[in-house]
């Protein structure tokens, strides 16, 4: 079976070849559970849905694996357990089982593989000392930014010209930031918050 999928960097249909047709995978960035879905979410993810069926139906179910990760550590979490003067892991498990009773009720089938942010803590440290030992990221006041000048090819996927976008815009210009654009990639915690 054929399959086609739109290329965000050439702008076209061009016919899909996993890596390995044995072992098709596919991430997708899932919620952060700071609060319930809304429609947009529930709509993303079923985008994703439709994706992973049709990858089981062209490949077979058994060399298909979808993995959604939760974020389940992140500012918003923080603000909202302490604005409902209840812990983070109460939040987050409460809202982690609305959106799966959400994604049940759209009809969505649940990935294979389901991460948790907290649970990977160590993993991203590694991940983000490789960065930093590579030149693509910078560590400044307690945090952690990835340098987008490291970078030559950011915003191809977008078509964006890094100089012509408006500083401030979409990412807080903080001024420990060596280019307006970087961004955090770990942020300092204090010792009540998980980090």
């Amino acid at each position: 079976m054929a399959i086609k999928l739109y290329n965000t960097l050439t702008r076209a249909k061009e016919d899909f070849a996993p890596i390995d047709a044995k072992n098709v995978r596919v991430y997708v960035c899932g919620p952060t559970v700071h609060d319930f879905a809304h429609i947009g979410n529930g709509r993303a993810f079923t985008v994703f849905d439709v994706l992973y069926r049709l990858l089981r139906h062209a490949y077979g179910a058994e060399h298909v694996t979808y993995v959604r990760n939760i974020t389940d550590v992140e500012d918003k979490i923080n603000a909202a357990a302490a604005a409902r003067g209840e812990t983070i892991g109460v939040l987050t498990q409460r809202t982690t089982a609305a959106f799966h009773g959400d994604m049940t009720a759209l009809g969505n089938l649940p990935p294979d593989i389901e991460p948790r942010a907290t649970e990977h803590i160590p993993q991203m440290i590694a991940m983000i000392e490789t960065l930093i030992a590579g030149g693509f990221a910078y560590e400044a006041e307690g945090h952690v930014l990835f340098s987008i000048a490291a970078m030559p090819d950011y915003g191809r996927l977008s078509r964006k010209n890094l100089d012509e976008q408006r500083e401030g815009a979409r990412v807080e210009v903080a001024p420990y930031k060596r280019d307006a654009g970087d961004f955090v990639l770990w942020k300092p915690s204090t010792p009540d918050l998980p980090g």
